[in-house]
């Protein structure tokens, strides 16, 4: 096997900061299938589609300039097999911009009582057949390979929020060494690879891994093991002095995070890219996420509300339907229903990291994010 000082490399990424505002910047990232421009959030397409999006829509209307897919539940269903009948991810999906998948260690780490830990690699029982399979570094490359990412993430392992110290310092070192596998088995130049570092929420755990991975030939590297049941505010602290351990040349990524008040302080923090199903999945249950705090537009006060879900957006879901027409089609099981609210949700996550590396650029991110929480408190919950 190759050593990693001779590993691969991508050919087609590169990364620059271009405006800086305390600990908030504002970068540009080169991928095979385009440019994104950092901070950024990336809708979550977990099997091959953000639910109830079009890619179309989610180009044209959302302006999505990443989503991520998943490595553990494509390998599954539809299989390898078909990804590359079809010529990778992109093309099957019908999606020309950039795609991260996610290794599916999070997912396989949730199995708990199915899986098994080992040296090689992790057994585990799926969670649609029950037939047992084998990640091991090497495999979630090659899945990951065959996708087609533009960022693909290395196998790591997510420890469970309150893990002792022993149990954090055994599964870094493991996390570790499955990392280093994962750069000797990369074999496409096309494909960047990010590195994932873990340790809780102790200052001293996560320095000690960034140590050791932070030299390692990654692209990017992630924060990995958070928002995994821990109080909010800790999550900002452990951003907060996590940051500035790990390299400025390369990407941040808070993987699996958050809502718009979490993007907002966590690019304060340093965080350049972002993913979570929030968006999605509070949209098909009625929650959508305004500059105005949140609206539950199944709530009974919005059965003759003839406003938009937010006045400042310009999505097409805002300047076409009322609330009460929304909460009608919620409440009679109508598709169009969870469809708007999507649009709407990812269309604002987008907006809102926007105007915040705008912000950044022009030497006001701190005002912004005052005005944000303002506006927030000024709406609340409804």
């Amino acid at each position: 096997m190759t050593s990693i000082a001779n590993s691969v490399r991508c050919e087609t990424f590169s990364f620059r900061e271009v405006a800086r505002d305390g600990a908030a910047r504002a970068g540009e990232l080169q991928l095979t299938h385009g440019t994104v421009q950092t901070p950024i959030f990336m809708p979550v397409g977990t099997v091959g589609t953000v639910k109830a999006m079009r890619p179309d829509e989610l180009a044209s209307q959302v302006e999505a300039q990443i989503i991520l897919g998943n490595t553990y539940h494509l390998y599954l269903r539809p299989g390898l097999d078909v990804v590359r009948a079809h010529g990778g991810l992109h093309k099957m999906m019908g999606w020309d911009r950039p795609i991260l998948t996610d290794s599916g260690g999070y997912q396989v780490f949730s199995l708990k009582d199915l899986r098994k830990i080992r040296e090689e690699g992790v057994e585990f029982q799926d969670h649609i057949s029950g037939s047992y399979h084998l990640f091991t570094p090497e495999k979630v490359i090659e899945i990951q390979e065959t996708l087609g990412s533009d960022i693909m993430m290395a196998f790591d392992e997510c420890p469970p929020a309150g893990a002792d110290e022993h149990y954090m310092r055994e599964s870094m070192a493991r996390t570790t060494r499955w990392e280093k596998r994962c750069l000797e088995a990369r074999t496409r130049t096309d494909c960047a690879l990010f590195g994932i570092g873990q340790g809780g929420t102790s200052e001293k755990l996560r320095r000690e891994h960034l140590e050791e991975l932070g030299p390692l030939p990654f692209e990017g590297m992630a924060i990995g093991g958070l928002s995994v049941g821990e109080e909010t505010q800790a999550m900002y602290d452990t951003v907060e002095f996590t940051t500035p351990m790990m390299p400025d040349e390369k990407p941040k990524y808070l993987m699996g995070v958050g809502k718009p008040e979490d993007l907002v302080e966590c690019i304060a923090r340093g965080i350049d890219m972002f993913d979570c199903v929030i968006p999605t999945r509070n949209a098909r249950n009625g929650q959508c996420f305004t500059s105005r705090g949140v609206v539950v537009v199944r709530n009974a006060v919005h059965k003759e509300d003839l406003r938009p879900l937010d006045p400042d957006c310009d999505c097409y879901t805002c300047r076409n339907f009322t609330r009460a027409y929304l909460r009608h089609l919620l409440k009679s099981g109508e598709m169009l229903g969870p469809q708007l609210c999507t649009l709407h949700n990812l269309r604002y996550f987008l907006t809102l990291v926007g105007q915040a590396r705008e912000a950044i650029v022009e030497g006001r991110f701190e005002a912004f994010r005052k005005r944000f929480h303002e506006l927030q408190a000024e709406g609340g919950s409804r």
